[in-house]
């Protein structure tokens, strides 16, 4: 196989970090975004050269306008999409704002009309479902201290 031929066969998938932020009742924040008809969490698409985290607190920065420290990794999920192409999604461990952070959010408004915090449960409710699995593995993954990998949204399953 020549390096062209193996170049046109790897996998090209872009990429998008964004983080799980709590309050003090445990409820997660999701944002409103303008150009979108669900929910979502804040987040964005890694740059050339950006490291997920990177671009997970650029996202962050620029579409909240505060900058907590952001933790650990709390999931990878492959999400192939015959529509955008294959994407690998990185759900980092944003912890629990404080009233004064929660209160010093300065909302990018070009790209979000508005913020909240949500119980977990009503996640599904607000938002698309394999954003919603998503959260509820961040969620899990977070109070088990583990990273959970993903498959469009699902717990992957090796063939045996």
């Amino acid at each position: 196989m020549t390096e062209n031929e193996h170049e046109a066969k790897m996998a090209h998938p872009r990429m998008a970090a964004g983080a799980l932020f709590f309050d003090d009742a445990d409820r997660v924040l999701l944002v409103e975004p303008t150009y979108k008809d669900y929910l979502d969490i804040p987040g964005g698409y890694v740059e050339h050269g950006e490291s997920p985290l990177q671009a997970c607190v650029r996202e962050v920065h620029e579409e909240l306008g505060i900058r907590p420290a952001i933790g650990r990794l709390l999931v990878v999920d492959w999400a192939p999409s015959s529509a955008e192409g294959d994407k690998v999604l990185y759900l980092f461990d944003g912890g629990r704002l404080s009233v004064d952070q929660s209160q010093g959010i300065m909302l990018q408004t070009e790209e979000l009309r508005g913020y909240a915090f949500h119980e977990v449960i009503k996640v599904p409710e607000l938002t698309i479902p394999r954003l919603a699995r998503r959260v509820a593995a961040g969620v899990e993954a977070r109070a088990v201290g583990v990273t959970a990998y993903l498959e469009n949204g699902e717990r992957a399953r090796s063939e045996s």
